[in-house]
């Protein structure tokens, strides 16, 4: 870096990622600004600049004691360890030491004390969420929502006749005829943990899932004009139940509440939907199946006179971007529930139901927010050659 950069920088004072220390002497200080950094996409540390941007240059000896608290702490007192890179900058009056640190592979990052720590503006905060904390393991690889134990089930909340009935679909063979316990079996489908029902288990086979997990359901309503009214509705309905459960009423709510139209069929027809059925099948599991778990929130769908959206909790797992998704890339954030989504609800494979919604209708918009954590989906609505069918009863 050369000095008239490092000055342009000091210039622009401190944000995510530039931070200014005077010196360093505590080992347990500069561990925390290491972590942080390496869990909120990487950055830069000026020692030798204070917090108003002015130099306060070291000299030579400064230099070789800081270089070397500097390696220590990044080996010693961050875990994992990480490897910044140091380089020293001469300006007036001595040396600044620019330490580098690149966005980390293996968050969540932590300090000596177990503290997790992520960059808030050019501050620092300490992680204490518990939500918080899951999703940074999650987007690690190493806890995943579905896979979460769910507090006070049981083996006998399971729905015994519907399990037989996936079981034989799913494996072609009778339950019975494994000649093992129905908690053997529920464990090594990973739907049991130490006598615990996963939250795949409770959503694809208990008998009453939102007694266990009430926030994981779908409310949908239907507006008329195009925005959202306090008191006015044409439909509402909340989807309880299993996923497969949820799934087919949230289907049938879409249908009745959009128009079908002639499409070039003959008069007698009962016309087309607007939106493919495949559109509506493809985005509703999506939707039920990509979730964040870790999210304690319902999945909302809204139709409008211009548009259906559906609303997701959780934005795009790790680095996952809209431009991916369209092109057929995905990333499976719970893949207990995706293994076996497809004998439940016609899930087709990773990464091509957005590709098939798109290509069956293009008009169909996402949005990725990660300031609100959630992921929509936008289906502007067809009103050509359409009639609108007989409104529900408020």
């Amino acid at each position: 870096m050369e000095p008239t950069e490092l000055l342009e920088i000091v210039g622009r004072g401190e944000d995510s990622h530039h931070q200014f220390k005077e010196n360093v002497a505590s080992p347990a200080s500069l561990a925390a600004e290491l972590v942080a950094f390496a869990n909120s996409g990487g950055g830069q540390i000026f020692v030798g600049v204070a917090d108003d941007g002015s130099i306060n240059a070291h000299n030579a000896a400064s230099i070789g004691r800081l270089n070397q608290l500097i390696a220590n702490t990044a080996s010693s007192s961050v875990r994992p360890p990480i490897n910044p890179l140091t380089e020293n900058v001469a300006v007036s009056g001595g040396v600044v030491i620019v330490v580098s640190v690149s966005d980390g592979l293996s968050k969540p990052y932590m300090d000596n004390n177990g503290a997790i720590w992520v960059k808030s503006g050019s501050d620092k905060r300490k992680v204490t969420s518990r939500e918080e904390m899951q999703r940074m393991f999650q987007s690690a690889l190493l806890v995943h929502g579905d896979d979460i134990p769910v507090p006070r089930t049981s083996v006998a909340d399971i729905d015994l006749d519907y399990f037989r009935w996936f079981f034989k679909l799913r494996f072609d063979q009778e339950l019975d005829e494994q000649g093992l316990s129905l908690r053997q079996v529920l464990s090594n489908m990973r739907l049991l943990i130490d006598d615990t029902l996963t939250v795949t288990g409770v959503l694809l086979f208990a008998k009453d899932p939102q007694a266990f997990l009430p926030v994981f359901h779908i409310k949908a309503v239907c507006y008329p004009g195009n925005e959202i009214h306090s008191s006015t509705y044409i439909d509402s309905e909340d989807m309880f139940g299993r996923i497969q459960t949820q799934f087919e009423n949230s289907l049938a709510f879409l249908l009745r509440n959009l128009r079908k139209g002639q499409m070039g069929q003959g008069v007698n027809s009962t016309g087309k939907v607007e939106i493919p059925r495949i559109v509506l099948e493809e985005l509703l599991a999506n939707a039920l199946i990509h979730r964040d778990y870790f999210v304690s929130a319902p999945i909302r769908i809204f139709v409008f006179d211009d548009r259906v959206v559906i609303i997701s909790p959780g934005h795009l797992p790790n680095n996952l971007t809209l431009a991916n998704i369209r092109s057929g890339n995905s990333n499976i954030r719970n893949p207990i529930l995706t293994s076996f989504a497809t004998k439940v609800i016609p899930y087709r494979g990773l990464g091509t139901g957005i590709v098939r919604a798109v290509k069956a209708y293009p008009e169909i918009e996402f949005a990725d927010d990660r300031d609100g954590n959630v992921f929509k989906a936008v289906i502007r609505r067809n009103t050509n050659n359409i009639t609108t069918p007989p409104s529900p009863s408020v």
